[in-house]
């Protein structure tokens, strides 16, 4: 696959149940090398900011968002080998589509983790999930508290890529320790990172 905008497979409809995902999700730090498959990079895509439905003409989400405003964007950076048959890269998510838009080439897991205190799961797991956001969509409408509001959604957005990832035999971790505009730079980005979650096989039985 080397196009710039791809369309995702239809996120899977099996797996854990919901409450068996709730017992099961915990941080994992330890990641096998191998990676994961389009399918599984389509479901956690899809859990943390996936459209489900069109309610009076706004796409309503997986996530609830105050006001239907919508501030949170997922980046997916790619180690190489990291999903089958794509790229190395860093993916902006277009929910809306349920497409990734290829915004930076090259595998560039070691600049992030320099920019995330070197915390090893950066550098290791196949694939990272970036949650960032634009405040200006929320705050917009709220305010001052708006930024409140959006790092609430940034919260839902973890906890369904986390349940997502243990539904389907993944381990993952949310990571919120890092220099925020050296994110940015590296992943070549404009919004705001909020969220780095190291994504991939658990090295340890889960």
């Amino acid at each position: 696959m080397s196009m710039t905008r791809l369309r995702l497979p239809e996120p899977p409809t099996d797996g854990l149940g919901v409450f068996d995902a709730l017992r099961a999700r915990r941080s994992v730090r330890s990641f096998k090398e191998e990676g994961i498959s389009p399918k599984h990079l389509s479901a956690l895509l899809w859990a943390g900011q996936g459209v489900v439905g069109v309610t009076r003409g706004i796409m309503r989400r997986t996530t609830p968002s105050a006001g239907a405003t919508y501030p949170l964007f997922l980046y997916a950076v790619v180690g190489r080998g990291g999903v089958k048959d794509l790229e190395p890269g860093v993916y902006e998510y277009v929910s809306g589509q349920h497409e990734i838009e290829l915004v930076r080439k090259g595998d560039i897991r070691k600049e992030l983790y320099r920019a995330a205190l070197r915390q090893g799961w950066v550098r290791d797991a196949p694939l990272s999930i970036i949650i960032a956001a634009d405040f200006s969509r929320t705050t917009s409408v709220y305010g001052a508290r708006g930024v409140r509001y959006v790092y609430m959604e940034a919260g839902h957005s973890s906890q369904n890529i986390y349940l997502a990832a243990a539904s389907l035999g993944l381990g993952a971790v949310a990571v919120a320790a890092f220099y925020d505009d050296e994110v940015k730079r590296v992943l070549g980005i404009r919004h705001d990172p909020l969220y780095i979650m190291p994504v991939g096989w658990p090295r340890k039985r889960m």
